[in-house]
């Protein structure tokens, strides 16, 4: 099988389409198709469904693109060692995470790790867990952070820490952190900021506030965690953050963080993440390691 066929067949089933798949790979359609057609013959089998409005592939076509992505990880790692046999250390890891890892990730992670890795670059890409979870399946990302995703079969966790979601507050609000836990509907008569509702965290507060039959005062709706954290610094009000999301502004006593009781939120977690099976280049091998040790995304909070 040609890589060429190989990288195409990828290239459509991703994209759902072979014009779509056609306007990534910046080639013709033409030239897309009749590479599937000839993969298809040399295999025996269809490969892919068309519908009317794009394509799915036969269990052939999976069977076929697994083996493809597997052939691209094994020609990454090849060019990775040959690239060490030459003393060089660079390549680009390519990272997709949520936006409440970012802060973490560029001040705990990446500026330490860049200090002894100066020849790696980095591709980040924010998405919805979902998205964390599709990209490192289908081979788009190395690594991916995702704040309690569910489980995918391609995808593994290779550290998880329990990071509860905390009610953030402004450094003089009444209720003193540090003792028992409250439940969530504690704050229901206060201002406070929250999470599209398409967004998992708002979801998850949203489960909680349907279970108990309560609802809290929205002031500020934005899936912006740094307008969060302008908002409580600001004395605007409670938000509900994972703690290693503001764990800097809690350190220095500018914010406090209170425990919240409702199981839903209390046991959530953070979660690093690999495809399964995968073999990482050594930058990202190394890479990964260094973000387990130094975010504190993956330390678990008591």
């Amino acid at each position: 099988m040609q890589d060429r066929a190989l990288r195409y067949l990828l290239a459509v089933i991703r994209a759902g389409s072979v014009r779509a798949a056609a306007e990534t790979l910046n080639v013709a359609a033409s030239a897309v198709s009749r590479q599937i057609i000839d993969l298809e013959a040399e295999v025996g089998q269809p490969l892919i469904e068309r519908l009317p409005r794009g394509v799915v592939p036969t269990e052939a076509g999976r069977i076929v693109a697994e083996h493809a992505q597997r052939e691209a990880d094994e020609r990454l790692l090849l060019e990775d060692r040959l690239s060490r046999l030459r003393g060089v250390q660079q390549g680009t890891v390519r990272i997709w995470c949520g936006g409440g890892f970012v802060a973490d990730l560029m001040e705990h992670g990446l500026a330490s790790f860049s200090e002894h890795y100066g020849g790696v670059g980095y591709k980040i890409t924010l998405g919805t867990t979902d998205g964390i979870l599709a990209a490192i399946a289908q081979g788009d990302a190395d690594i991916g952070m995702a704040y309690n995703p569910q489980a995918h079969p391609d995808v593994r966790s290779v550290v998880t820490a329990r990071q509860p979601l905390f009610a953030i507050v402004p450094p003089d609000h009444p209720l003193k952190s540090g003792g028992a836990p409250v439940p969530l509907r504690t704050f229901a008569a206060e201002p406070v900021a929250l999470f599209p509702p398409d967004h998992g965290l708002r979801q998850m507060i949203g489960r909680v506030e349907a279970n108990e039959g309560f609802h809290l005062g929205g002031r500020l709706e934005t899936a912006s965690f740094d307008l969060h954290r302008r908002f409580i610094a600001q004395g605007l009000g409670v938000g509900f953050l994972p703690h290693f999301v503001v764990a800097d502004e809690v350190a220095s006593g500018a914010m406090r963080a209170i425990a919240l009781r409702d199981a839903l939120l209390s046991e959530a977690r953070s979660h690093l993440l690999l495809r399964a099976g995968r073999r990482l280049p050594e930058a990202s091998r190394r890479l990964l390691n260094h973000l387990a040790q130094h975010m504190h995304a993956f330390q678990n909070v008591p």
